[in-house]
């Protein structure tokens, strides 16, 4: 198992914000985590890239416990985060950008590849190397967000919300952008408001209330049964 999460739970302050969910990645496969807002579903993921430490349970990447590791060091290792909100850095360029995402890269010949595929799954980027980031069109910015993440040659991609606020002509494309990472063998764990969108992408959905798996299961039997439709994706 490439990625496995066991009995995770955490906590802010009082509050239990996690409540001992477990579920798994294999390589290649893409899952989504579904559910409403204040599910828990972001903060999963920032459990797994080390920004929120949890209070018990594993985080295990190819049977090599994650727990206790900063941010850093996670992502060394192989997990690369996209942000909820993009988080790029406006007053650096596109390539800049993208060059942070590959500091743990220490070959050249392996950053240039990386840094050509990034460009050959969005070739805007290319065109754009030059330009403040915090100048490009929401839709580019998540492409950048999700190149950055692609410069560290990764593991595991966490994206969080990447059709946040856009067009649905940018959603469609970011789609088929990640439509393109999975057929390549990626392993991503995405998490998405738009239920239909994450339903078309995933191998397998695992749907969270309060802090809890409640429903797991393939994505086109979950997207295809109307009485989860109406309990847990707005029918």
């Amino acid at each position: 198992m490439l990625l496995e999460v066991d009995n995770l739970r955490v906590c802010y302050d009082s509050f239990e914000a996690i409540k001992g969910i477990s579920f798994a990645l294999e390589e290649g496969d893409l899952i989504t985590l579904l559910g409403a807002n204040g599910a828990g579903k972001s903060t999963v993921l920032k459990t797994i890239s080390g920004l929120v430490t949890p209070a018990s349970g594993q985080i295990l990447l190819e049977g090599e416990r994650l727990n206790g590791f900063p941010p850093h060091i996670i992502a060394a290792k192989g997990i690369a985060h996209v942000p909820e909100g993009r988080r790029i850095f406006p007053y650096m360029t596109v390539y800049e950008n993208l060059k942070m995402g590959g500091y743990t890269q220490r070959s050249k010949a392996q950053f240039n590849k990386d840094l050509g595929g990034v460009h050959e799954l969005f070739p805007r980027l290319r065109e754009r190397a030059k330009q403040q980031a915090g100048t490009l069109s929401g839709g580019e910015q998540q492409m950048l967000a999700i190149g950055r993440a692609l410069m560290s040659n990764p593991k595991v991609i966490l994206m969080d919300e990447p059709s946040i606020g856009l067009s649905p002509l940018m959603i469609e494309a970011l789609s088929e952008a990640i439509m393109k990472l999975h057929r390549g063998g990626r392993s991503i764990i995405l998490v998405e408001q738009n239920s239909k969108v994450a339903l078309s992408l995933a191998n397998r959905c695992y749907v969270m209330e309060l802090g809890n798996v409640v429903l797991e299961g393939s994505a086109r039997d979950i997207a295809t049964d109307d009485r989860i439709k109406e309990a847990y994706l707005g029918g």
